[in-house]
């Protein structure tokens, strides 16, 4: 459980009010002060790894707030990513709880298994199933899994993108990218995937978009499955670790994703066969936000009105400290009010399949974000995770209040530089969808 990061503690306390479980329990042992003095006395052998640990480490969030926290700098990212596999290896669990746990990654990271089920859910939308099982007396786990379905879009906004977006800009390209287009993301989330190709080739970017694409391993890397995601990150290496040399980045719009990925060096370090490739690649991964920042502005930006809330996914601002680009993005777009929700870096809950494992206390940070949200009084939500969408629309459509359509932000760039006059007072409560398939146009063949 790296030795030589824990004594970086210096439990000064620094973290506790940063850390969402203690602020939920006020547990010692739920901060990230007291999880570090359960490895220290584990790895010292004074105390076994046992289902009391174990339990202890499954209710962090992973969500890294205390990484930000911290003025001494220490890792507990990398701490409790070495913890939960020590964990994972020697606790059992319980039948249901495996059981559970083998279901959840059996589906999210297989986009053709996600499809078969967006089917089936889109069938049960359909039927009404979806109502009857809002009221059915459900398990917490499974009526987690139940509600945080998002609504599944029809064959036609699940299209793939074509395998090459060229520029739409005027001369030579200003950047060759690939675009990393997800599991979860490219079934329901499609249309965050198309906006991101639209907005870096208007913006002057060739865009690859790899159709071998696999899983990247992070919600296994961030559930204690070590093994599973050195496979799988492995995998993307040997299918895309060939256009490392000759693209500028590897554009990712999926906070969780991405901070996996910008891993990848450190996750395979040991590797001799991996090691240089994985550094090589990790260093090119870049979230959108930081490509289209650091590109600059180049195509015209129309208005879009209203007043919109920004939250902050964690694995964004904590963990890749990505903070000020998705503001400036929104900021420069004309007509869009940005307005900060006063929890500032607080967990929604949503941290990967937490909110599917621990669905209580996932719930109550949602609802507190749900009500962050609305003390804001934004006419929209945007937030650059789909995990942080699905927690979001769920507590919002449960506190009794206006439904809000949420968006990544990279959809609201993608309204104004196509035009249209959208106004987000108008727009229709949805989560992930174009803001308005009446207010943007569609030009010829484009993505």
């Amino acid at each position: 459980m790296l030795p030589e990061y824990l004594n970086d503690c210096v439990h000064c306390g620094f973290c506790l009010p940063s850390c969402p479980t203690y602020q939920l329990w006020g547990e010692e042992m739920d901060s990230p002060r007291g999880r570090i003095q359960l490895m220290d006395l584990a790895v010292k052998g004074e105390i076994p790894v046992d289902a009391v640990f174990a339990g202890h480490m499954d209710a962090c969030l992973g969500c890294m707030a205390c990484v930000s926290a911290c003025p001494s700098g220490v890792r507990y990212d990398r701490l409790i990513e070495a913890a939960r596999p020590v964990a994972e290896r020697e606790v059992p669990r319980t039948r249901a709880d495996r059981l559970h746990r083998d279901l959840l990654f059996a589906l999210f990271p297989y986009p053709r298994r996600l499809r078969a089920a967006a089917l089936l859910g889109r069938v049960q939308q359909r039927l009404g199933a979806d109502r009857l099982l809002a009221r059915a007396p459900l398990p917490p786990r499974l009526r987690a899994l139940a509600e945080l379905m998002p609504p599944v879009p029809p064959a036609r906004g699940r299209r793939p993108l074509p395998p090459f977006v060229r520029s739409r800009a005027a001369g030579t390209p200003r950047a060759v990218v690939a675009l990393l287009t997800g599991c979860v993301q490219s079934v329901f989330f499609a249309d965050v995937n198309r906006a991101t190709a639209r907005v870096l080739a208007l913006e002057g970017c060739d865009v690859l978009v790899p159709r071998a694409q696999t899983c990247c391993g992070a919600l296994e890397e961030h559930s204690g499955r070590a093994e599973d995601a050195a496979r799988r990150a492995r995998r993307l290496l040997d299918t895309l670790g060939r256009l490392t040399r000759h693209v500028d980045a590897f554009v990712v719009n999926v906070a969780g994703c991405g901070s996996h990925l910008k891993e990848y060096g450190e996750l395979l370090a040991d590797d001799p066969d991996y090691a240089e490739r994985a550094r090589a690649f990790a260093a090119k991964v870049k979230d959108v936000s930081e490509v289209l920042v650091g590109l600059g502005p180049l195509a015209r930006r129309h208005p879009v009105e209203g007043r919109v809330a920004y939250h902050d996914a964690c694995h964004l601002r904590h963990a890749q400290g990505v903070f000020a680009e998705p503001r400036e993005l929104l900021g420069a777009v004309p007509g869009l009010e940005l307005a900060e929700l006063p929890d500032g870096g607080t967990c929604c809950g949503s941290a990967g399949v937490y909110n599917l494992l621990q669905p209580e206390a996932a719930a109550e940070l949602g609802r507190r974000k749900a009500a962050a949200v609305r003390e804001a009084a934004p006419d929209a939500v945007a937030t650059g995770n789909p995990g942080c969408l699905l927690q979001l629309r769920r507590h919002l459509a449960g506190d009794g209040g206006r439904e809000l359509p949420l968006y990544h932000p990279v959809q609201l760039l993608d309204a104004s530089l196509r035009g249209g006059g959208l106004r987000l007072s108008d727009a229709v409560a949805t989560v992930g969808a174009a803001p308005s398939d009446q207010s943007v146009r569609t030009e010829g063949t484009s993505p």
